[in-house]
């Protein structure tokens, strides 16, 4: 019985092989776009854990500071480390702006910290080179994948900053690379207009009548009065003391600071199941389909194979050879060919992925299951060929 299916599958070796490897590719695509949803995930995940926070307060009503747009003072945080259970506070920032550099341009979140002290949340978990922000301004520490090298300058809105350190595997939940700055160069560059603008508004106030007339004040005064919105931050980051109840916290929070507070598990929940919710429907309905697609090729290259010896399995039948035999051979050949196309895809999915511009996240749970779904395919595939074999006449062997 295993002779057999071996026997054959030697007989046409070239052909099976370049069929395996075919039928590879499309099974590494598949383990490809699951590994692009995992990549997903661990990176929300990778965005939660290096925030260093148990609880994100942000402005009442919203998803932020990630999923929705999220404004609070930056004196918030003072009223918040006083709640009982609370060790550390640290405004954030975050604004997703698209930076220039090396003659390319990339898409990067400026992440703005407190810089006073360091191991405030918010700061980058560890660097790989380089040392944290000493300075209050024009300092920088990027994510490696920025492409920004130690020492570098590079323009971020009206300023530069000299990266003076790097860090791994800082990225947003879309999977863009951070960089992390002072809060106060943060709010700079989220609300401070630039030299354009400024002159622009200035031609405007001068055109207006209404700013010229006593008691209106002047431009220096609605200067100084739009540059309040500087003083805002997207969320606090709060880190509990030991044994502190997050629940419990946030509802202290949220009762007396009419603000948002989420733990760490709500925060899992915003950014998994409502903000790549879509992304995660997607990438199931092109599962679903490869996986269909990849049943029907195997389905037809088996029974291609096997009405290309029909003579032989009419013989075989002529001379006393069981309908179980001839079906556990052709069997074999189904699981034999799924085993090397699992093979090559895996090994495509693990040479192409790591180019891709999102993380892709290849799990050995994943390959496992992967494995056991690409049989059970093959083995329902092969039921089409299997019954067009027994259906052949053992004359057509004397006939032919």
């Amino acid at each position: 019985m295993i002779n057999l299916a071996a026997r054959d599958i030697l007989h046409g070796w070239g052909k099976f092989l370049f069929t395996g490897i075919g039928l590879g590719l499309l099974i590494g695509t598949t383990l490809t776009m699951a590994g692009v949803f995992r990549g997903m995930v661990d990176d929300a995940q990778v965005l939660i854990d290096n925030s260093g926070a148990d609880l994100w307060v942000v402005q009442q009503g919203t998803l932020g500071p990630y999923a929705e747009p999220s404004s609070i003072r930056d004196d918030v945080w003072r009223g918040i480390a006083g709640l009982p259970g609370v060790a550390e506070t640290g405004n954030a920032a975050y604004l997703t702006i698209q930076m220039a550099h090396a003659g390319r341009e990339s898409r990067v979140m400026i992440v703005g910290m407190d810089v006073d002290r360091p191991g405030r949340p918010g700061a980058p978990g560890y660097l790989t080179a380089g040392r944290p922000i000493l300075h209050g301004h024009y300092e920088a520490i990027a994510d490696e994948r920025t492409g920004l090298q130690l020492g570098e300058r590079v323009r971020l809105r009206r300023h530069e900053y000299t990266v003076v350190g790097l860090t791994r595997r800082m990225v947003s939940s879309s999977g863009d690379p951070m960089i992390f700055v002072s809060l106060k160069d943060a709010q700079e560059i989220q609300f401070l207009k630039d030299n354009d603008a400024l002159v622009n508004e200035r031609a405007r106030t001068a055109a207006n009548p209404a700013f010229n007339r006593p008691g209106v004040p002047g431009l220096l005064e609605a200067a100084q009065a739009s540059s309040g919105q500087s003083r805002n931050v997207n969320a606090v980051l709060v880190r509990l003391e030991p044994g502190a109840n997050p629940d419990a916290v946030a509802g202290e929070i949220q009762r007396w600071k009419r603000l948002t507070a989420y733990t760490r598990e709500q925060m899992e929940d915003i950014l998994v199941a409502k903000l790549i919710a879509t992304s995660a429907k997607q990438i199931g309905m092109f599962l679903i389909i490869l996986a269909v697609v990849t049943a029907a090729i195997i389905a037809f290259i088996i029974y291609t194979m096997t009405m290309a010896k029909l003579r032989e399995i009419a013989v075989l039948k002529l001379i006393g050879a069981q309908n179980r035999t001839i079906a556990m051979m052709i069997l074999q050949q189904a699981l034999s060919l799924g085993l090397l196309g699992f093979l090559v895809g895996r090994a495509s999915a693990g040479l192409w992925g790591p180019a891709f511009p999102k993380y892709v996240l290849l799990l050995p749970g994943d390959a496992i299951g992967g494995f056991m779904v690409v049989m059970v395919i093959s083995a329902l595939a092969s039921v089409v060929a299997i019954r067009a074999a027994l259906a052949i006449d053992p004359a057509e062997a004397i006939g032919g």
